[in-house]
């Protein structure tokens, strides 16, 4: 899943429509007065950027850049949970042990790799000896299987809805921006008339 994700990240950022420096500056234009720097933060943030930290797979990388670092916090927190879950599934996974038995054993090739265990359970008695069934005992593998799984799966989940919805975090912080600037501009209407009998309209803007 990542594997796709890195490709698709990088497939996007070196598109054709996309085929610039990503380092450089934004040239400086002039700015509204009561913009705070936050909102020029948001206002610069791109999803290809975004997109080239996401490349590393670290949690939360995407809400990191996009401002969003409760977020991000949340997602790392819950990536160390996957982690642990991780961990802790394989210090559980217990391999080769025998089944246990409260009855008395019978072991044959005992120490060896061909030893075979089985459990006597008494069955009945014939006069002063009592009488057993022998069931074969296997030896069982105890994995954390559930805890791994688990873990993995957080962690897939937590690294794609950083990446999801880190660029709508990015998109939207950007939108809001220029939503309220762009309410601010005033636009002004010039007619105008020349000598070769030809009339239209000037369209100009100031902040």
């Amino acid at each position: 899943m990542y594997i796709i994700l890195l490709i698709f990240s990088f497939s996007f950022l070196f598109s054709n429509q996309f085929n610039r420096d990503f380092l450089n500056e934004n040239p400086i234009h002039p700015l509204p007065q009561e913009m705070t720097f936050e909102e020029y933060q948001d206002l610069n943030r791109t999803i290809s950027t975004g997109l080239l930290l996401s490349a590393i797979p670290i949690p939360g990388s995407m809400h990191h850049y996009a401002g969003d670092y409760k977020t991000a916090k949340k997602l790392r927190i819950i990536a160390c949970g996957g982690l642990a879950s991780i961990l802790l599934g394989l210090s559980a996974s217990k391999e080769n042990e025998w089944q246990e038995s409260p009855y008395q054993l019978y072991t044959i090739n005992e120490g060896t790799d061909n030893e075979i265990r089985y459990e006597m359970i008494p069955t009945g008695s014939i006069g002063n000896d009592i009488t057993y069934d022998y069931k074969r005992l296997h030896k069982t593998s105890k994995k954390g299987s559930e805890l791994i799984g688990l873990g993995i799966s957080i962690l897939i989940f937590d690294y794609i809805y950083d990446y999801v919805n880190g660029i709508k975090t990015i998109k939207n912080k950007r939108d809001k921006v220029r939503f309220k600037y762009g309410k601010k501009l005033n636009f002004a209407y010039t007619p105008y008339f020349d000598t070769n009998k030809s009339m239209g309209l000037k369209i100009g803007f100031k902040l």
